[in-house]
């Protein structure tokens, strides 16, 4: 896959996110993709992913994957970004840098690896119960 193919692609994913749309940021994944995270070390699949998107989306408003800083290397890509958005019950800010590490086969990601700072992350689940407005 081509540097660009893939710039489209990380880009095709985020912006899906930021607009709500979990079909397409689904599509974007391998079916059998493994998704990491260093705030629990756990392991998830693309179905797990986009429940957790969806509630997401539906709390935070106004998202967008600031200050994405993208670079490539051979199968794939590294994304560092900021989400930021509001939450919808209180309009409260969110923050919360990220980065990702994604290896691409056959146009599509197969392995996301996702790391937080544990303390923007344990800030950000102050408010994850919250009922959506």
């Amino acid at each position: 896959m081509t540097e660009t193919a893939m710039r489209a692609l990380a880009a095709r994913l985020f912006d899906a996110i930021e607009a709500g749309d979990i079909d397409t940021m689904r599509a974007c994944f391998a079916p059998d993709a493994e998704i990491w995270h260093n705030s629990d070390e756990r392991i998830v699949t693309v179905e797990q992913t986009s429940v957790t998107l969806a509630g997401m989306v539906a709390r935070i408003k106004d998202r967008r994957y600031a200050d994405r800083q993208l670079a490539f290397f051979p199968g794939g890509f590294v994304q560092q970004h900021v989400l930021t958005g509001r939450r919808t019950h209180d309009d409260g800010a969110v923050r919360l840098p990220c980065a990702v590490i994604c290896r691409v086969e056959n146009d599509r990601i197969v392995r996301l690896d996702e790391y937080f700072d544990s303390a923007h992350v344990a800030e950000f689940r102050k408010f994850a119960a919250a009922s959506p407005a």
